[in-house]
């Protein structure tokens, strides 16, 4: 999955929001903070994952994601690549 179709989501944009400005989060804990179905967090989290930009850690019954920093490091490396490309030109 690529990134940019991973962020063009709102929904998919406002998880990775919580998970930086809470660390981590079950997929229920995200799903209350929506009030959307486990099942439609969980797929927004598939994809999310599927780009990288998510982890996953299975603990007892639950899964616990978080951001993944190597995959926004790599974002941020290309986004100053653009802006360094758009300012010479």
């Amino acid at each position: 999955m690529d990134i940019f179709a991973a962020l063009a989501v709102p929904t998919r944009r406002s998880i990775i929001e919580m998970l930086a400005s809470h660390g981590e989060l079950s997929v229920t804990d995200i799903a209350d903070r929506f009030r959307l179905t486990t099942p439609a967090v969980s797929q927004h989290l598939k994809i999310l994952r599927e780009a990288k930009l998510v982890r996953v850690e299975k603990r007892a019954q639950q899964r616990m994601y978080q951001l993944n920093p190597e995959a926004l490091r790599d974002f941020e490396a290309w986004l100053k690549q653009m802006n360094r490309m758009w300012l010479d030109r």
